[in-house]
């Protein structure tokens, strides 16, 4: 058999590429079971993204198959009318209220009048005044993780960096993903999980020292090397600023739970006041005899 050129397998290739990156044109059937179908754009939306970025292909085949099983068993399900059973009914009925019930919260604390904020300086007094319940229960590094397309490239990098050229420079000049490089270089990560896809890297930020550099390291044919910046010890209190957003968005959620408990509760005054509730007074002696009734019964 005639083997293509390598210029237009790559050709092939990009063009399968840019064909799994291109929008899912709607209507553009993907699988059909009786009058079920499963579109493309359907299939494609309910990927978590992360799954989907992995292997689309698979991602999108296994979904199908899954997609199928799922078709079938409900239509053995229809065939035998296990919908129209009592404990069927009963199951959905307390399903279909806890649904109800979720949806009203999220409609409740999505309401204009429930639309509060934080602002920064409300998060730092938390934090200030509940500081004894933020620390770290690890070791955190601060490190710079550069990428380049070349040993040559890798090599320059790091020589740069050791004669003291800035870290944004040389990410810009040398690494594959400079935005990238220079953006998790300001954030503390665990020591343990830093890099977990590099094990190589990940053991040279456990020993390296402080503004030391790592080897250079080919990994998929990309060369890798690491800086150690900073490091937080396990008990230490971390920087506010990683903290900051995280106690933002917690005192929202405690803002909103206050809020619809408030809501909940003048519900309940309102129907009181209407007459709309009853509530009935049992005696422990009847509770004992109702319980002892239906056992024997059931016996």
């Amino acid at each position: 058999m005639r083997r293509l050129p390598v210029q237009v397998l790559l050709g092939l290739m990009i063009a399968f590429i840019a064909c799994l990156d291109a929008p899912v044109p709607e209507g553009v059937q993907f699988a059909k079971v009786g009058n079920k179908v499963l579109t493309l754009e359907d299939a494609k939306a309910r990927i978590p993204d992360a799954i989907f970025m992995q292997d689309s292909v698979s991602a999108l085949n296994d979904y199908r198959e899954s997609w199928i099983r799922k078709q079938l068993i409900l239509e053995e399900v229809e065939r035998l009318d296990l919908e129209e059973l009592e404990s069927v009914q009963q199951k959905l009925t307390r399903l279909k209220e806890e649904v109800l019930i979720s949806s009203f919260q999220e409609a409740i604390v999505s309401t204009p009048e429930l639309n509060v904020a934080v602002t920064i300086e409300e998060a730092r007094n938390y934090y200030q005044a509940n500081k004894e319940k933020f620390l770290l229960n690890d070791r955190y590094i601060r490190f710079r993780h550069v990428i380049a397309a070349t040993q040559s490239d890798a090599e320059n990098a790091k020589r740069d960096l050791m004669r003291g050229i800035d870290w944004e420079t040389v990410a810009n000049r040398y690494s594959i993903y400079p935005e990238l490089a220079i953006k998790e270089s300001n954030r503390f990560w665990p020591a343990r999980s830093a890099l977990s896809d590099f094990e190589t890297l990940n053991r040279y930020l456990q020993i390296i020292g402080f503004s030391e550099i790592s080897r250079i390291e080919e990994i998929n044919g990309r060369y890798h090397f690491v800086q150690l910046l900073e490091e937080r010890t396990e008990g230490e209190h971390p920087d506010l600023d990683w903290l900051t957003e995280q106690i933002q968005d917690w005192l929202i959620m405690e803002k909103k739970r206050i809020a619809y408990n408030t809501y909940i509760k003048n519900l309940y005054l309102a129907a009181q006041a209407n007459n709309e509730i009853e509530i009935y007074n049992v005696l422990p002696e009847q509770i004992k005899t109702d319980t002892t009734s239906d056992s024997l019964n059931t016996n």
